[in-house]
This record gives structure tokens, C-alpha cells and sequence, in this order.
């Protein structure tokens, strides 16, 4: 119970930082509209979403999902200001998640140091949680979905032509998204889990390589 515990509090400082990062990128590509309205700091409570920071991951936590995961509230952002606006589009899209895989990679640092010291204790559990959710956050925020950055760095690179049909498909977003999210406790098979489960076992697979190399 108190890993669990620990494991949302890395969750909600992982998330905080994600959205720190879209600003901090934003207002390095000339938008400083995340920074007048007091979304650069990693004081958590701004960033509050009800449902994706604290509903959610206490729902999956008390359910027993092995998935733990969440969402706050999106910095605001003025495409209008960016110095080169699609390109820099991408740029803050990205940002957030390039800053969880970093804090994953973080905290696999953080494992090497502390495991020969805690042995199997509390504080390398965070660590492990540490590593698994922010891979876990990285790789759902780049699904192409509405309104996740994934869809923002999709819709650049995809044909001109193509992109009304895009922003169509991207209306019925957010239900697909919930869709996908709580599939695995309507169906016999987790959506969420058969889109994240290859690519998050494989990074996780090269962090434990690092970590077994050092350890």
C-alpha cells in the first residue's frame, strides 16, 4: 500500500513535469503565454486536472490495474506567437514526452546509486516506478489521439491533402482514447495494453539491461 502511495506521488510529479516542459519549450520557440499564466513551476496544484491527476489514477490504483497512469491540465499555449509555428508546434508537442523518457532515465541513475545501499528497500521501488511510469506516460502521450501530443506531431508530417480528413478523425478522439483506456475492464483484452505493452517492454527492457550492467 505505501509503494502504491509513493507510486502516485511519482506519478503526479512526473506529470507536472511534462506539462512544465511544453511550456518551458513554448516559451523558448517565443510563446510565453505558459509563463504570465504561472505554469512554469513544478507546484503541483496549477496543474490539477480532476479527472486525469486525481480521479483516474486513484481509480486504477484502488482497482488493482498493474497500469498507473494520468494527465494534468494542458499548459495553455498560443501557436500565434511561435517564431516558426509548425515546426515549433512539434518542438512543445514533443517536449513532454522527451522530458518522461529523461526522468526515466533518471531515475534508473538514481536505482544503480541507491539499490547496493536499500537492497530491495522503499526507495528503490520509486525508483522502479519512477522508470516504468514515465515510459508509460511517453509512450501514451505520443498515441496519434486527440488531444494527446502524439496527434500535433502526426498531423505535421502527414500529406497536405490529408489533413482535413485528419482533423475529422480527430473530433472522435478523446472517445476513442477513453475507449482504449478502460478497454481492459470491459473486454477480455486491454487496447491500451496491445498499443503501449511492445514498445514500453522494449525500453523498459534496455533500462534493466543498464541497470543489471551496473548492479
Amino acid at each position: 500500500m505505501s509503494t502504491g502511495i509513493f507510486a502516485i506521488v511519482v506519478l503526479l510529479f512526473s506529470i507536472v513535469v511534462h506539462e512544465c516542459a511544453h511550456g518551458w519549450m513554448a516559451l523558448r520557440c517565443g510563446d510565453p503565454t505558459a509563463k504570465f499564466s504561472g505554469r512554469l513551476t513544478l507546484n503541483p496544484i496549477p496543474h490539477i486536472d480532476p479527472v486525469g491527476t486525481i480521479i483516474l489514477p486513484l481509480f486504477l490504483f484502488m482497482s488493482g490495474s498493474p497500469v498507473l497512469f494520468g494527465w494534468a491540465k494542458p499548459v495553455p499555449v498560443n501557436p500565434a506567437n511561435f517564431n516558426n509555428p509548425g515546426i515549433d508546434n512539434v518542438k512543445v508537442s514533443a517536449a513532454g514526452p522527451l522530458s518522461n523518457i529523461l526522468l526515466a532515465c533518471l531515475f534508473t541513475i538514481l536505482a544503480i546509486i541507491f539499490f547496493p545501499v536499500f537492497q530491495y528497500g522503499l526507495v528503490n521501488g520509486i525508483c522502479l516506478w519512477g522508470i516504468q511510469i514515465n515510459i508509460l506516460l511517453a509512450l501514451f502521450n505520443l498515441i496519434p489521439l486527440s488531444p494527446l501530443d502524439g496527434s500535433h506531431i502526426f498531423e505535421y508530417f502527414i500529406p497536405p491533402h490529408m489533413k482535413q480528413a485528419y482533423h475529422r478523425f480527430q473530433m472522435s478522439g478523446p472517445i476513442i482514447l477513453m475507449i482504449i483506456i478502460f478497454s481492459g475492464f470491459i473486454l477480455p483484452v486491454s487496447l491500451f495494453w496491445l498499443i503501449i505493452g511492445p514498445p514500453f517492454n522494449f525500453l523498459l527492457g534496455i533500462l534493466q539491461s543498464i541497470m543489471d550492467i551496473f548492479i
